[in-house]
């Protein structure tokens, strides 16, 4: 049975918005059919009319659902050092207790709109979860190392971790460049096929740039912290990016995560790298740990391609991709939706290889219906929320 919907506004995001469009979909929620107002096709049929706007499902690029149940645990605005030291001595709790919040955590999401997640682990414990969820989940499974003689380990044991999942929508990838060694990054780069998506966290905070450029800031107090040789690292004099991007294998897939101290300098220098980088943001997490968010314009200027992710419940209280889009608009309000919601959908499907299902409204896809309330003249204000309609 195939059911018509139609709204204020379709948006397919591939295409231009449709003004009171309608949008055909089977008992499966696949895509049969979209059409303006005034189409032929759809004289005589049952129309479901909504108020709104219709657009598909959100793809969250960019989240660690294992660390749901640290929830309004931890501490706001301490900075990235002391953050982690914090989600640190808190990834202990009982297994029970971390897959109920899980569990929570993907209702939350599905509730909210989000069809596809890009899913951080350093455990197996979410694989069941993502084999029973509605959600498609790719998982990234990091890899941290700072200790030149533990480089094969620490690959190897994050290989044997990804056994765990999905073969076809997993990857390894190394944690931070804070997190990893050069020698681990040479050793993964050896040790990775073409088809290795990469999601790196990237520039979160200034003292990242602090520690590559001049050996010194808080990212010092935190080794010492957790027992880590600071003689190890070295200063580059140059941000992070500049170091360790020429490390990572060139033709994949590479998400750099967060950005919120992203140079102009530092974009000049991956453009002149001549790689396909997607840039990620998060930032309510952004504002959580740091109370500052990236240069977005500086971005969107340089026609960078842009995905969106949430983050953890470690440093979140949402797991709402709308709620991120929210915080883009309020901070950037020259932002244009109809721009915006390609960074919450198509990108993050392109970027994850599954845009044949997912990140617009087109033909024999499923990406998933979301109807967008309240909004007006395509604007993202307090009053707009989410609704599932298939």
């Amino acid at each position: 049975m195939i059911k018509y919907l139609s709204a204020n506004y379709i948006v397919p995001v591939s295409s231009a918005p449709l003004k009171n469009g309608v949008i055909a979909i089977d008992e499966n929620g696949v895509i049969q059919g979209i059409y303006e107002s005034t189409s032929s096709d759809i004289i005589g049929k049952k129309i479901e009319k909504y108020a709104g706007v219709i657009v598909p499902g959100f793809v969250n690029a960019h989240c660690h659902v294992e660390l749901s149940h640290m929830r309004g645990q931890l501490a706001k605005g301490t900075g990235l050092p002391k953050f982690l030291s914090s989600v640190m001595s808190s990834r202990d709790a009982k297994k029970a207790l971390v897959v109920k919040h899980m569990n929570a955590a993907d209702e939350e999401m599905y509730a909210n709109g989000i069809v596809a997640v890009g899913d951080h682990v350093n455990t197996s414990l979410s694989a069941d979860l993502k084999n029973e969820s509605k959600i498609h989940y790719h998982t990234f499974v990091e890899i941290i190392g700072l200790e030149p003689e533990l480089v094969d380990g620490k690959v190897d044991a994050a290989k044997n971790l990804r056994l765990n999942f999905d073969e076809k929508f997993s990857s390894i990838t190394p944690h931070a460049p804070y997190s990893c060694s050069k020698q681990l990054f040479k050793k993964f780069k050896k040790s990775v096929s073409e088809d290795n998506i990469i999601s790196i966290h990237n520039q979160e905070s200034e003292e990242e740039n602090k520690l590559f450029r001049y050996k010194t800031g808080d990212f010092l107090d935190f080794f010492e912290v957790i027992g880590k040789d600071v003689d190890l690292l070295k200063a580059q004099a140059r941000n992070s990016i500049q170091s360790y991007l020429p490390y990572l294998p060139q033709v994949n897939k590479l998400m750099l995560v967060h950005n919120t101290f992203t140079s102009l300098k530092d974009l000049d220098f991956v453009e002149r790298m001549g790689r396909e980088i997607y840039w990620c943001f998060c930032p309510k997490s952004n504002l959580y740990i740091e109370n500052a968010l990236p240069k977005v314009m500086n971005f969107v200027n340089d026609n960078q391609k842009i995905v969106l992710g949430t983050d953890s419940l470690a440093s979140n209280d949402t797991l709402s991709i709308l709620e991120e889009l929210r915080a883009l608009h309020v901070e950037f309000p020259e932002l244009d939706f109809t721009q915006t919601i390609s960074w919450a959908t198509l990108n993050g499907a392109e970027l994850l290889r599954i845009s044949d299902r997912f990140g617009s409204l087109e033909f024999g896809k499923k990406p998933g219906i979301i109807l967008l309330k309240n909004m007006i003249h395509l604007k993202i204000t307090d009053d707009v929320t989410v609704e599932r309609l298939a």
